[in-house]
């Protein structure tokens, strides 16, 4: 007989039970599942609704069942509906009545509550660590190129120059803001709900701060029905782990144009890149690639999470059994992209010299003319007028700016003196740009210092 099994004459057909068990996902929640449950037991124990016989015996019952867990010991693919009843049916095999006394002052509601809190904890704690590793890569990236100069661009053409330093700064502060994001979604779930029972509390004298304290959680659920009906501490982290994925699929475009021919600007390391079953010229940037496709799996497990919870009416519906397996995905697609984007970009070979032509020969100092112009007493708008022609000029003699002899220039703007190669140099058209996150080198420099004290602060 089930656990709930008493007013039920019948039992459930096998494709009920195969259809609603939660078993083979929610199996990954033994530890946070025994954990809860030592602490509750400890607390029963204390307040004397069990006896210390009794709660001595479910502790080191739970503690062999977690040790047989870790070592593999124990099938988990069993008949049970959830890693909840399986861990409480394996308890009472080992010890007998005491077992059954282990849900006393708790429903499955407030249990699985619980557990998904404990374990989401734990997902934001790994996560923050894995973005914390990669904005500390990008800040070693960005100190190294601080000077390396390269088209920035806007709608894909070539715009002004920046370096690969202050390009790399720049998805350092997106991943900060992750980071961010995640540690709020922690926050979100350290609240205890253990003691809200079904959805209307309990009838005995729980201790509900005991079990708090026990489980190192901040602070209490205020309410039996929210205690119960509440995900969206997950769905704070699936939001987190869809703009964070939006973020390194955003990186992963710009690799994966980097890495054409056409771009020419990164080679990636053979570890990781593929190659084609047909052409064998071919290196594919597949990782990249594949991280850009797992942005809209994680996006669908926000919606999947969001759409369940949107007209469930209170307390617990069995919809909320839903909450896992979007969770699960989510973690495990986000974290493992996060593992690998790293040695990605550690490995892979940013072709500077390639980078710096590109910024010499795409006009991208044009708008520096037309400041240099400016400098000179030209009104703004004829001086852009005149470096857009001088521009047009250029591009039908098929020359670069520094090309131009001072006859050139003055042929547009008489004012125009030697100083004019100085004002166009890319490295001064960078260095002059020392407004607060611009991108001057000393600049990147200075960012790159406090960004290491800013992610210490996490």
């Amino acid at each position: 007989m089930k656990l709930w099994g008493g007013r039920f004459q019948r039992d459930t057909e096998k494709t009920v039970d195969d259809f609603q068990s939660s078993l083979p996902f929610d199996k990954r929640l033994y530890r946070q599942d025994i954990r809860a449950s030592l602490a509750h037991a400890a607390m029963l124990g204390k307040q004397g609704i069990i006896s210390d016989d009794e709660m001595k015996a479910i502790l080191n019952g739970l503690a062999e069942i977690l040790l047989n867990f870790e070592k593999g010991a124990i099938d988990a693919a069993g008949d049970a509906e959830d890693i909840h009843m399986l861990v409480e049916e394996l308890l009472t095999e080992r010890i007998g009545e005491a077992g059954k006394k282990l849900h006393t002052g708790r429903s499955r509601n407030d249990q699985v509550a619980l557990d998904m809190r404990l374990y989401a904890m734990k997902t934001c704690d790994e996560t923050a660590d894995k973005l914390k590793a990669l904005c500390e890569t990008l800040l070693s990236l960005a100190q190294k190129h601080a000077g390396d100069i390269m088209p920035g661009y806007t709608h894909l053409q070539r715009a002004q120059p920046i370096t690969l330093g202050h390009w790399f700064l720049c998805w350092f502060e997106m991943h900060l803001r992750d980071l961010e994001r995640v540690r709020h979604a922690k926050d979100a779930a350290d609240n205890m709900p253990l003691g809200a029972g079904a959805l209307a509390g309990t009838t005995y004298s729980l201790d509900r701060d005991f079990v708090r304290v026990g489980l190192k959680m901040s602070a209490l659920c205020r309410n039996s029905l929210d205690a119960v009906s509440d995900r969206d501490f997950l769905l704070d982290y699936l939001h987190a782990a869809s703009v964070g994925m939006m973020h390194l699929s955003r990186l992963c475009e710009e690799l994966v144009l980097w890495n054409t021919t056409e771009f020419g600007f990164i080679t990636l390391d053979d570890r990781y890149a593929t190659g084609s079953s047909m052409m064998p010229q071919k290196k594919n940037p597949d990782v990249a690639e594949l991280i850009r496709g797992k942005t809209g799996r994680v996006y669908g497990d926000l919606m999947a999470l969001m759409t369940v919870m949107k007209g469930l009416p209170l307390a617990y519906g069995k919809d909320m059994q839903e909450d896992k397996e979007s969770f699960f995905d989510a973690r495990d697609t986000y974290t493992a992209c996060l593992d690998i984007i790293r040695p990605l970009l550690e490995t892979g070979t940013f072709h500077t010299d390639i980078m710096h032509k590109g910024a010499l020969n795409g006009f991208t100092n044009a708008t520096d003319l037309a400041d240099y112009l400016v400098g000179k007493g030209t009104p703004f708008r004829d001086a852009h007028a005149i470096s857009g022609q001088v521009v047009a000029y250029c591009l039908g003699k098929g020359c670069a700016l520094h090309d131009l002899s001072l006859k050139e220039f003055r042929r547009f703007a008489n004012v125009t003196d030697e100083d004019v190669y100085e004002a166009i140099a890319l490295e001064n058209c960078i260095n002059r740009r020392k407004v607060l996150g611009g991108p001057a080198t000393g600049n990147v420099l200075k960012e790159v210092e406090l960004g290491k004290v800013r992610l210490r602060a996490y």
